[in-house]
């Protein structure tokens, strides 16, 4: 059963998507879609990098509703200003 939300991507390019959403109360993965496993060199034990294996709860499937245009941005250009509106 699909839990779905729309979302806004920016790779590979800005566009408006349907996913779907881990469930929050499962057991093995708190809500978070999969669990990171750790992992070091065998030798001597120094961090090598980080897994994450997907959930059963949640699926990465995703379809694009709508591919929005490269200059719709959240902020201004040049950031906000910081001067008073007045």
């Amino acid at each position: 059963m699909f839990r779905l939300r729309l979302k806004v991507i920016d790779y590979p390019r800005r566009a408006l998507i349907l996913t779907d959403t881990p469930r929050r109360n499962c057991p093995d993965c708190q809500g978070l879609g999969g669990v990171e496993q750790h992992y070091g060199y065998p030798d001597t034990g120094e961090y090598w990098g980080t897994d994450i294996e997907p959930c059963p709860c949640w699926s990465t499937w995703r379809m694009t509703l709508l591919r929005l245009p490269r200059w719709t941005r959240r902020t201004p250009p040049g950031g906000y200003s910081s001067e008073p509106p007045f």
